[in-house]
């Protein structure tokens, strides 16, 4: 089912107060949320219930145990199946809460993780959100401490429960500097990006970086942000029925007739008749 409306961005400023870096929230839902995506991560554990949980398009089964983590590249619908309420703890937090190390472990794979936790780790998991929630209702001394250790105890946990893809298994390894800049480009790349700016992060020079990421990736800069922005936009053209040139900027593009010839170029077909496209063959499906 596609959300009928436009997606909304979930803002920190709207989340979480200025001296924080995270929140914890317990949802009862017992409708659909739609279509979106946050400026925040966001690392959730379902209590009870049932229904679709959509990422980037992509529609999983939802159910007591399951357990994901999107980063602000993904988007994501939850719909409730009929007479089902889900309860689930949320928790949502700034990339200031990952250490570089852990960040560069975790986001090596570009697929999101979506996994079910078996009876012992669903109780080692909400242990590790129940201590969130206690620090989150009082402030005490080193409480930051305390919910920081807990928030990568939860993401070295699911990272361990989540096996990569043979494919993603496959991939050589990548220098630390390119990999930094990697985890960078996975959760800024709808925004303005400067190959001078990555590779100041990356602690590179501008050319060593440009030679070094074409080297160990197979794609320039260049070429390596603008397929994450086609596929990014493929996938809202298919979720979603945000207007095209909506989807053109939301996804990073200056332009809508450059995105325009990108997409038919990558996709031989323009984002307009793959939309038509897909609807036409729902409808066939249906009859």
């Amino acid at each position: 089912m596609k959300n009928q409306d436009i997606p909304e961005r979930l803002l920190n400023d709207q989340h979480m107060d200025s001296l924080s870096s995270f929140r914890m929230y317990q949802h009862t839902l017992d409708r659909t949320i739609d279509t979106h995506w946050h400026q925040f991560y966001e690392l959730a554990l379902v209590l009870s219930g049932t229904g679709i949980h959509s990422i980037n398009g992509a529609p999983l089964r939802m159910g007591r145990g399951h357990v994901f983590l999107l980063t602000p590249a993904d988007f994501h619908r939850i719909d409730p199946d009929p007479g089902q309420t889900l309860r689930l703890y949320n928790l949502i937090f700034t990339e200031r809460m990952i250490s570089d190390k852990l960040a560069g472990h975790l986001f090596e794979r570009s697929n999101a993780y979506h996994c079910e936790y078996g009876q012992e780790e669903f109780t080692e998991a909400e242990r590790e959100f129940e201590r969130i929630l206690s620090e989150s209702a009082e402030w005490r001394e080193h409480g930051d401490i305390i919910v920081q250790g807990c928030i990568e105890r939860l993401l070295v946990d699911l990272s361990r429960s989540c096996p990569p893809s043979e494919k993603e298994e496959a991939v050589l390894p990548v220098h630390p500097s390119i990999r930094k800049a990697l985890v960078y480009l996975q959760h800024h790349f709808r925004s303005p990006l400067l190959l001078e700016d990555v590779a100041r992060l990356a602690g590179l020079s501008a050319n060593y970086f440009s030679e070094s990421f074409a080297k160990q990736t197979g794609l320039t800069f260049q070429a390596y942000v603008r397929d994450m922005r086609l596929q990014f936009a493929k996938s809202l053209v298919s979720a979603t029925d945000l207007p095209i040139t909506e989807i053109c900027y939301a996804s990073g593009f200056n332009t809508l007739a450059y995105f325009e010839r990108a997409f038919k170029t990558r996709y031989r077909v323009s984002p307009g008749n793959l939309r038509r496209l897909e609807a036409d063959l729902a409808g066939t499906v249906g009859v």
